[in-house]
């Protein structure tokens, strides 16, 4: 059983003890060392990963090899890149432990095997994407109108148990500013009270 991927989905569906176990065993358990990837750039992304210990992130190194943080997976969190997943062309994106991670995988060939047999299933798929767009559209208003200093409030509320584990450097990429000026702004930062 894996309680923490039954909670995600029954946070949004209700499906009975038996199809969860049906739906459970459509799942592989692995496990990735850190610094090890689920993903490179130019893989084709072959499923979905649902993370129950660990972090992964998602990201993509530019023209001049600055990487640029897409997406931070804590526990309870799924990830991939979608347009490799459903275009089944070259990745964009690496995913990257960042820690020693364990996930459980679903193969594109799973999932669709999945949606036949408990169509409600995507209904859950329907709102963690919707939940994706809304959540990149506010982090590009933000990142095109907001000062660094609310970026970083927003990545705070985002991911409440990161703020602390993180290197400076992977939160500055995620609220898209140079480590060199992160620092900077923290060191200028108020001490809460």
């Amino acid at each position: 059983m894996y309680p923490l991927l039954r909670d995600n989905i029954q946070g949004h569906i209700t499906l009975s003890e038996d199809q969860l176990e049906k739906l459970e065993g459509l799942f592989q358990e692995k496990m990735l060392k850190k610094k090890h990837y689920l993903l490179q750039e130019g893989d084709i992304n072959q499923g979905l990963a649902f993370v129950t210990e660990g972090l992964l992130r998602s990201y993509k190194v530019d023209s001049n090899g600055f990487e640029h943080v897409l997406q931070f997976a804590p526990p309870g969190w799924w990830m991939a890149d979608m347009k490799s997943l459903n275009r089944q062309e070259p990745a964009d994106l690496f995913i990257e432990a960042l820690e020693p991670t364990y996930y459980l995988f679903i193969s594109r060939a799973k999932l669709d095997e999945a949606f036949e047999a408990f169509p409600e299933l995507e209904r859950h798929f329907r709102i963690l994407a919707e939940n994706a767009v809304i959540a990149y559209q506010q982090r590009l208003i933000g990142n095109l109108s907001q000062p660094a200093i609310e970026r970083f409030a927003t990545f705070c509320h985002l991911y409440p148990t990161l703020t602390q584990s993180l290197p400076h450097k992977q939160i500055a990429s995620f609220i898209g500013v140079t480590p060199e000026f992160f620092s900077k702004m923290i060191n200028n930062m108020p001490l809460p009270d």
